[in-house]
């Protein structure tokens, strides 16, 4: 079995409910088991811009622990089909979502293809990745990137917010 690391993220239709529906529909996956969920974090949308005026409303974030014998490839496809489920739209990079699902590390693998990228680029550099990341697992580290709590130290996040 591998470890997986899921990022969830929503900042449309219930926020915190989309996250934990999101976090049960992983865990109900076969050949899955949950193993830790982070707390949900509430934090100010980033790289999103606004798109015709309309602010965008903060996020709500988590990081899941997952024990799979999946492939990464099968467990990206069953996250984007969660994703579908949930209603998520893509109409335009970045744009406000229902549901964000990603795959952000597996095992120690280093991808680079036409479908993947792990470990998920830009995830070394999102406080919305690494607290609820340390929160479930202060040992993990990013491959080509390093321990997760040296990160941490190494950059200011503000804006950031747990949700108890």
């Amino acid at each position: 079995m591998a470890k997986a690391y899921i990022a969830l993220g929503s900042n449309l239709e219930d926020p915190a409910q989309q996250v934990q529906a999101a976090a049960l529909a992983i865990a109900a996956l076969p050949e899955c088991q949950l193993i830790k969920l982070s707390s949900l974090y509430e934090t100010a949308p980033v790289d999103c811009p606004e798109h015709e005026a309309t602010p965008v409303p903060n996020f709500i974030n988590a990081v899941l622990m997952l024990s799979t014998s999946l492939s990464p490839h099968a467990l990206l496809a069953a996250l984007h089909a969660i994703e579908d489920d949930a209603g998520r739209q893509r109409p335009y990079i970045n744009a406000p979502r229902v549901l964000d699902c990603d795959l952000l590390l597996y095992d120690d693998l280093v991808i680079n293809d036409s479908t993947l990228t792990l470990p998920h680029p830009r995830m070394h550099q999102r406080g919305f990745v690494l607290l609820p990341l340390f929160e479930i697992d202060p040992h993990a580290s990013i491959p080509n990137h390093g321990k997760i709590a040296t990160l941490i130290a190494q950059q200011p996040f503000t804006g950031i917010k747990r949700q108890g």
